[in-house]
């Protein structure tokens, strides 16, 4: 599958949410089945992810959203 639809799209929740995307990859899973990563900076201030997670699941093609890591920059 050619995801480069779906991290167009991504990329502009992304960015219009205040966010800056650091990385993205594909990952395979299971039985042909991938995911795609990204990696992403976004201010604090910002709050919960929940507003631009819902945006990314409408996209066509997409199963599922799922945030797996959250850390606080320090400097």
């Amino acid at each position: 599958m050619d995801f480069s639809h779906i991290e167009t799209q991504a990329r502009k929740y992304l960015t219009d949410f205040g966010g800056m995307v650091a990385r993205v990859e594909e990952e395979p899973i299971a039985f042909g089945l991938k995911a795609l990563k990204m990696m992403f900076i976004l201010d604090e201030a910002k709050g919960s992810t929940e507003a631009v997670e819902h945006q990314i699941a409408q996209i066509s093609g997409v199963t599922s959203v799922q945030v797996t890591d959250v850390r606080r920059t320090v400097g």
